[in-house]
């Protein structure tokens, strides 16, 4: 109990609640912040005005230093794509004996690849993919016959975001060992990717709020005149 007041306390002491943060001086701050046992993520999490019913907004980006994460990719193909998938370094690959040993409750796995004709069998595990986002789509690059190039890609740092009910994005942006450039250049270029991949978003105003923040540090806001466009 004593460590958990004496961690809230210094981060009272380094975080101001009413101020809006430069990138600079946010990552600064968590950087400084109460040290732990493990490699905190820092998150990005944005709020944006557009309601999820009317805009099912979803996306890619590749970010410029990856995540610092080791992604464990389960790529649902047959034939020739199965080799593909194993020279392209996917963590686990197969038919329908992979679908079926989801469908038994097995999930050790961050991100599902599939071919086309995959489709038709992951759609019978939708209730178990879909809750976890964990269902192949076309739109995020992940229902594919370019098996190799998606699964390099998402080894090498490539993330999906969507448009939550409360009209949030929130991604994995890097981990708290990296260095503030390195941070820094991740942050931005996610902010500003997700804000002009669609129309719809593309305008400032429509960014409400921004704030990073790490495993077990505080959430810091960001000024949000920093992302403008143009």
């Amino acid at each position: 109990m004593a460590r958990t007041s004496k961690r809230r306390k210094k981060i009272e002491e380094l975080v101001d609640s009413k101020k809006e943060y430069t990138l600079t001086e946010a990552v600064s701050v968590l950087k400084n912040g109460p040290k732990t046992g493990f490699d905190q993520t820092i998150e990005v999490a944005i709020k944006i005005s557009l309601d999820q019913a009317a805009n099912p907004i979803r996306g890619t980006v590749s970010l410029p230093h990856g995540t610092g994460k080791k992604t464990r990719i389960a790529v649902f193909c047959k034939g020739d794509f199965v080799d593909q998938a194993k020279e392209a370094g996917a963590d686990y690959v197969g038919g329908d004996e992979l679908v079926q040993k989801v469908a038994g409750g097995w999930m050790d796995f961050d991100v599902a690849v599939a071919t086309p004709d995959m489709m038709r069998e992951l759609a019978k595990l939708g209730k178990v993919l879909g809750p976890r986002g964990l269902m192949p789509n076309p739109k995020s690059g992940t229902v594919t016959t370019e098996i190799g190039k998606a699964v390099r890609e998402l080894q090498a740092g490539k993330i999906e975001y969507r448009l939550d009910k409360q009209s949030g994005i929130k991604a994995p942006v890097g981990k708290l060992s990296f260095s503030e450039e390195v941070l820094k250049e991740n942050i931005n270029f996610f902010i500003k990717a997700v804000l002009t991949a669609n129309p719809k978003i593309q305008k400032t105003q429509s960014l409400r709020s921004a704030v990073i923040s790490s495993t077990m540090g505080p959430g810091l806001r960001l000024d949000k005149s920093q992302f403008r466009q143009g």
